[in-house]
């Protein structure tokens, strides 16, 4: 029996899981699922966590009850990978050395706290990782609460989130923070008045690069729900009491969340591969990594494109795209056969603008927005997550059974 090791529980490596059990017959392969934390985060959901309309047991799944639904080929490994020996096929840990057959790199991507701005991770919310939402949502909640108590505040009531960066997740948190502020200005009545948000980019419009309909419908939106867009804005230093601009110009905020970039995760800092900029991995065709012979990497900390050479971008449905794709490649490989360079493209995006408002847009020609696209970007989401649920109740199901 082959073992495949997957590193990272995000959207690739729990659908490279899947697909791998699911295509092998639950019996050429032998699943290890490795990940540092005991759950998988759903980060496409962040927004309306930090923002009060979502809980935790809304963005998490268990991934040792996951693993144990998948059936007994597939083990979850809690520890946190330090190095991968190619040569010898060997995986180390903090605690333990792997060896595999194949390995699959799923680490996705963190924030990036760009080294030009100055103080920007010191004085910064990210929302990559559970443990940096929950800790701004944490301080939010307290903030609001000190309102609701009429508290004295260090600016005479004045509550400013800024969110730096605005792409997909900033133009998303922007909405859904604005949203739910109207419902708290309503409570507060004249303590409200000075909840601001402000959305920063140093592009000239928001969602820079994406298609003009989304660039238009979000902007006007944004708009609607009293966001300050500051566009051609380069931010040069974060501080605990404001921002500061190359032109010298400053702003005073409470709370920055920082949505301005991302690159690899630390995992891929300490490989000797072929790296951007951003330190994603520059994989082969058949997204196996340079010089490591029966590694793969898919998902958020690689460079991947499309058909036309485009690089896209690093969203749930290109990991979930890549990880079927090397399964596929595995599979082949197994039976001795080839598979044809990966072909894919984005199908459709559709971007959460705050309660039950969204955008999107399919095959780059069918648009849709308000309500209805609210309601297809629920339903991908549910669909998702019920999948998920899916394999963690057996897996709870089986736990209980062996148990009693």
């Amino acid at each position: 029996m082959k073992t495949i090791a997957i590193i990272g529980a995000g959207y690739g490596g729990l659908r490279a899981a899947e697909i791998l059990i699911k295509k092998s017959g639950d019996k050429d392969f032998s699943i290890l699922l490795i990940d540092q934390n005991p759950y998988h985060y759903m980060q496409t959901e962040v927004y309306g966590y930090i923002a009060g309309r979502f809980e935790l047991s809304d963005i998490v799944i268990d991934l040792k009850r996951f693993s144990r639904g998948l059936g007994e080929n597939v083990t979850f490994l809690q520890e946190k990978v330090t190095n991968i020996d190619a040569k010898h096929k060997i995986i180390t840990t903090e605690q333990n050395q792997i060896g595999y057959d194949y390995a699959i790199i799923a680490v996705g991507a963190k924030t990036n706290f760009f080294s030009f701005i100055e103080g920007a991770k010191e004085h910064t919310h990210g929302i990559k990782s559970l443990q940096r939402a929950f800790a701004f949502r944490q301080a939010f909640e307290q903030r609001i609460a000190m309102k609701l108590q009429n508290s004295r505040l260090k600016r005479a009531g004045d509550l400013h989130i800024a969110i730096a960066g605005a792409g997909l997740s900033g133009v998303e948190v922007a909405a859904e923070m604005a949203y739910t502020l109207e419902k708290y200005k309503k409570i507060l009545s004249n303590e409200g008045k000075n909840i601001k948000i402000s959305l920063i980019d140093a592009a000239n419009s928001v969602l820079p690069g994406m298609h003009p309909y989304l660039i238009e419908v979000t902007q006007k939106r944004l708009e609607k729900l009293g966001v300050e867009i500051l566009t051609e804005r380069f931010i040069s230093q974060i501080t605990n009491r404001y921002i500061k601009f190359k032109d010298g110009a400053k702003i005073d905020f409470d709370f920055v969340i920082f949505t301005a970039g991302i690159e690899g995760a630390s995992l891929i800092e300490d490989l000797d591969v072929p790296k951007n900029k951003i330190n994603q991995v520059l994989p082969e065709k058949n997204l196996e990594i340079p010089n490591m012979k029966d590694v793969f990497v898919i998902g958020d900390c690689a460079q991947i494109s499309d058909k036309e050479g485009n690089i896209l971008p690093p969203t749930a449905q290109v990991a979930e795209k890549s990880a079927a794709y090397v399964a596929e490649v595995i599979i082949n490989r197994e039976k001795g056969e080839s598979t044809p360079p990966l072909k894919t493209s984005i199908d459709g995006l559709f971007i959460a603008l705050g309660g039950k408002y969204a955008v999107g847009i399919l095959f780059d020609r069918i648009k849709v927005e308000g309500y209805l696209a609210y309601i297809l970007k629920k339903a991908i989401t549910l669909f998702y997550r019920y999948g998920l649920e899916l394999k963690v109740n057996a897996g709870y199901k089986k736990r209980t059974l062996q148990t009693t």
